[in-house]
């Protein structure tokens, strides 16, 4: 529960997402996020954690390439405009949150800690990844959905360009902040 609600990159673009778009226009992108997440889980309980430890180098460049996605991510929700100014942009669809979790260093740090923390190491290496990944999956949705309704109620009370407009860059510098713990 606590690494699923706690403010990352996954929570913060459903905020945002949703006090653009609204709650419904974000349930791919929610349900992209725990599956996609859980798809992680079940790989690097399957052994994508042993080259991370064999390769450092392998780790710090996910964890830049991660990083600067994220960067990205964060400049494009600062700078988006209400809704119907500019070109439209919709939420990630399931397929792009699902394939983020790959460049998201939250889902990288909680994945390589959950794995071994909740395996034992003469246990069935894929049912106990897959208990996991279903119990992660399932308390996912709710919290990206507590997120969502965040920021559905924000864009109620944000009626104003300038009010939305500070709303996105608070969650920018959210997903920026997020950054700190993995590159300290």
């Amino acid at each position: 529960m606590a690494a699923s609600v706690t403010p990352g990159p996954n929570v913060l673009m459903v905020a945002a997402a949703a006090a653009n778009h609204g709650i419904r226009a974000t349930l791919p992108h929610q349900f992209g996020i725990a599956i996609g997440f859980a798809a992680m889980l079940i790989v690097v309980g399957l052994g994508l954690a042993g080259p991370f430890a064999s390769w450092p180098l392998l780790h710090a460049v996910m964890k830049w390439a991660g990083g600067t996605w994220l960067l990205v991510l964060a400049w494009k929700i600062a700078r988006s405009g209400a809704p119907g100014d500019g070109p439209p942009r919709p939420p990630l669809s399931f397929v792009g949150a699902a394939l983020f979790q790959w460049v998201n260093p939250k889902a990288w740090f909680i994945a390589l800690a959950a794995i071994p923390a909740f395996t034992t190491p003469a246990g069935d290496t894929f049912a106990e990844s897959l208990r996991i990944a279903v119990v992660f999956a399932a308390v996912c949705l709710p919290c990206t959905l507590a997120w969502a309704g965040l920021g559905a109620g924000a864009s109620r009370i944000l009626r104003t360009p300038r009010a939305l407009r500070a709303f996105n860059v608070a969650m920018a510098l959210l997903m920026v902040g997020s950054l700190v713990p993995a590159f300290l």
